[in-house]
C-alpha cells in the first residue's frame, strides 16, 4: 500500500490534480445521470415476470355471436398449438377463466357476453425453457392478432401476463373523468386512437359498454288476460325457448337434494335469419300457447316488440363517472409511452378547440390534463393511473426514504464531529455512489439480451449503500485525524497514510458485498437490487478512496486548533500497518 499512499499524497500536494480529481468526478456524475433522460439506462417500477401461465383475451363487436368469438379463439389456439414449449390451453367461451392473479386485478370477472372469450395457456416450468413467458408473448402477439384478428371484422386479441407487482389493471390506464356520458365516450375514443399510434404500445381497450338497439318483449297483460292465458306462461315460453329451464325434479337415494331436470332447445332453433324485428317475429310465431279453452295462442298475439337502446355499465371512482382506457407497454417501461402519448393528446385536443391545463404541483397525478370546452364550459379529467400512478407513488416514497436517511446521518454525523463540513463530505462521497449504479445498470443492459431497467429495487440497492459509503468515509477521517493527533503528523501525510491503511479493509469489505449480491444479480425480480449494490460499491471503494481525501485536504475542519500543533514529518515518514 506504499505506493498507493505515495499517489494519494502526490495528488493532494499539486493543486492541478486535485482539480482534476474534482472535474472527472463532477463529469462522471453528470454522464451517469444523463443516460436516464436520454434513455441509455431506462427506469421502471419492475422488470417482466416470466410465469407458468398466460392467457389471451378475445373480444368480437358487440351483438356478435358466440359462434363468431368461438371462430377467432379457436384461430388463436391453432396459432398457438406448436409452441414447443405450451403444454396445453383451454378456451372459455362466454366468460373469463377462473380467477387468477391476473384475472382478480384486470377484471375475467367482468366477462360474461358472448363477444368475449378467454384462453389459459399453461406453458412449462420457468426453469426448464430458456425464453421467458414475457418474451414469448412479446414474440407471438404481433403474429397471432395478424392471423386472427381478420377473423370477425372489428375482432381485438389481447395477451394478459401475470402481474410481476403491485396489482394494476394495466401498465398504462387513463381514467375519462366527466358529467356528460356521450362526450366521455367520444373522448375515450380520441384517446384510444392515440394510444394506438404511439410506439411499443399496444392492446389498447376500452372499458364500456358499446350502445346498441335491441328488442325488448313487453307482455300485454289485457291480451294475455282476453286469450285465457297467464302473464307467467308467456313468460316461461319465451324464457325456454332462448334460454332453457329447470321443468321438473327428481329425487335420488345419493343426493340430499332433488336434481332439477333442465330443458334446453337446440342451439339451431335460436338461430336467427337476420338481425332485425322480422327476424324476432318470425321466430317467436312459430312458439304457440294452449289458453284454458284448448285454443293455441301464437305467441306474437300477446307480447309487444320494443326496439329500445341497451343500457350500459356506468363506471364511477371517487363518486365520479370515468371510462378507463387501458393499454400495455411491449417490453418497454410504461414511463416512456405516457409522455409521448400524453404530448400528442395535449396536442390534439388543443387542435380540437379544448383548453387543455396541465396539473399542477408535483404530486401523483402530475401527468393528469383537465379539458375544457369554451363553447359549452363542460370540464373533462383524464387521469393517468394503473402501473404508472404505482411507479410515481414508489418512486415518491422511495425519494423520501432517501432524503430522510440523509438527514438523519448528517444529524448525526454533526453531533459527532460538531461541525458541518466533514459530515457535508461524508454524504457527498456517499451519493456518489449513484454513478456506479447508473453505469452498473447500463453494462447490465449490454450483456444481457433483454432490458435491463433501473427499477424500485434498484434504489433500494442505492440507499442501502448510503451507510456502507458513509462508513468508508468515517474510517478514512477518524484515521486521519487520529494520526494528526497522536502521531503529529501533517493534514496530507496524514490523510494519504489514512487512505493506505483503510484501501485493505475498505476493498474486503467490498468484495464480500460484491460476491453476496452476486446471487440477486441474475433474479428476474431482484436484479436490480444486485446490480445496484455491486456496482455502486465499486464507485463507492474509488470516491472513499480518491475523491473524499481530496474534499479533506480542502476542509479547515480538519485542521487541529492551537493547543494541539501539528508537527510535519518528513516526507518519508510511514506507520506500521
Amino acid at each position: 500500500m506504499k505506493r498507493f499512499e505515495h499517489l494519494v499524497y502526490s495528488i493532494l500536494e499539486r493543486k492541478s490534480r486535485k482539480t482534476l480529481v474534482i472535474l472527472l468526478t463532477i463529469l462522471a456524475l453528470i454522464g451517469s445521470v444523463m443516460m436516464l433522460p436520454t434513455k441509455i439506462v431506462k427506469a421502471k417500477m419492475l422488470p417482466g415476470k416470466s410465469d407458468n401461465t398466460f392467457s389471451v383475451y378475445v373480444k368480437t363487436p358487440t351483438g356478435s355471436s358466440i359462434e363468431q368469438t368461438y371462430a377467432v379463439a379457436q384461430c388463436v389456439v391453432d396459432q398457438l398449438k406448436d409452441e414447443p414449449e405450451i403444454l396445453n390451453m383451454e378456451i372459455y367461451a362466454g366468460m373469463g377463466i377462473p380467477l387468477d392473479y391476473a384475472g382478480l386485478v384486470k377484471g375475467s370477472g367482468m366477462k360474461n357476453s358472448e363477444n368475449v372469450a378467454e384462453i389459459a395457456v399453461n406453458l412449462t416450468d420457468k426453469h426448464e425453457r430458456e425464453e421467458t413467458s414475457y418474451m414469448m408473448v412479446h414474440r407471438l402477439r404481433p403474429e397471432v392478432k395478424k392471423a386472427c384478428e381478420p377473423v370477425v371484422k372489428g375482432a381485438s386479441v389481447r395477451f394478459i401476463e401475470q402481474p410481476a407487482g403491485p396489482p394494476t389493471l394495466a401498465a398504462l390506464v387513463v381514467e375519462v373523468h366527466g358529467q356528460n356520458m356521450k362526450r366521455m365516450r367520444h373522448i375515450a375514443q380520441e384517446v384510444a386512437a392515440i394510444l394506438k399510434k404511439v410506439p411499443k404500445v399496444v392492446d389498447v381497450d376500452i372499458m364500456m359498454d358499446d350502445i346498441y338497439k335491441k328488442y325488448q318483449l313487453v307482455p300485454d297483460k289485457d291480451k294475455i288476460a282476453r286469450s285465457g292465458l297467464s302473464v307467467d306462461q308467456v313468460n316461461k315460453i319465451i324464457y325456454l325457448a332462448f334460454e332453457g329451464m329447470a321443468v321438473a325434479h327428481k329425487n335420488s337415494a345419493h343426493e340430499p337434494d332433488q336434481i332439477q331436470i333442465f330443458e334446453v332447445l337446440d342451439p339451431r332453433t335460436k338461430l336467427f335469419a337476420a338481425k332485425n324485428k322480422e327476424a324476432l317475429e318470425a321466430k317467436l310465431s312459430q312458439l304457440q300457447l294452449m289458453n284454458k279453452k284448448g285454443m293455441m295462442v301464437p305467441v306474437t298475439e300477446v307480447v309487444q316488440i320494443k326496439e329500445v337502446d341497451s343500457d350500459p355499465t356506468i363506471m364511477q371512482k371517487d363518486l365520479s363517472r370515468m371510462i378507463n382506457v387501458t393499454a400495455e407497454a411491449d417490453e418497454e417501461s410504461q414511463v416512456y409511452p405516457l409522455l409521448e402519448a400524453r404530448d400528442r393528446m395535449i396536442d390534439y385536443f388543443e387542435k380540437q378547440g379544448y383548453k387543455v391545463e396541465k396539473e399542477p404541483g408535483m404530486s401523483t397525478y402530475m401527468f393528469d390534463l383537465h379539458l375544457t370546452d369554451p363553447k359549452t364550459g363542460e370540464k373533462f379529467l383524464l387521469r393517468w393511473d394503473g402501473e404508472m400512478k404505482v411507479t410515481l407513488d414508489t418512486f415518491r416514497d422511495l425519494g423520501g426514504a432517501f432524503i430522510g436517511a440523509l438527514v438523519l446521518i448528517f444529524l448525526l454525523l454533526v453531533i459527532y464531529y460538531k461541525n458541518y463540513t466533514l459530515p457535508a463530505i461524508t454524504l457527498i462521497g456517499s451519493f456518489l455512489s449513484i454513478i456506479g449504479v447508473i453505469v452498473g445498470h447500463w453494462v447490465a443492459d449490454l450483456v444481457t439480451r433483454d432490458t435491463f431497467f433501473l427499477t424500485a429495487t434498484s434504489l433500494i440497492g442505492f440507499i442501502a449503500l448510503m451507510g456502507i459509503s458513509s462508513r468508508n468515509s468515517l474510517l478514512l477521517i477518524d484515521f486521519a485525524k487520529s494520526l494528526m493527533e497522536a502521531k503529529g503528523f501533517s493534514k496530507r501525510r496524514a490523510i494519504a497514510v489514512a487512505a493506505a491503511t483503510r484501501a485493505k479493509p475498505i476493498m474486503l469489505t467490498a468484495i464480500a458485498i460484491i460476491l453476496g449480491s452476486a446471487l440477486l444479480a441474475s433474479d428476474p425480480i431482484f436484479g436490480g437490487l444486485g446490480v445496484a449494490l455491486i456496482s455502486g460499491t465499486v464507485a463507492a471503494v474509488f470516491v472513499s478512496l480518491i475523491f473524499v481525501p481530496v474534499l479533506l485536504d480542502n476542509a479547515k475542519a480538519m485542521e487541529l486548533d492551537d493547543e494541539n500543533p501539528i508537527h510535519h514529518d518528513p516526507a518519508d515518514i510511514s506507520i506500521t500497518r
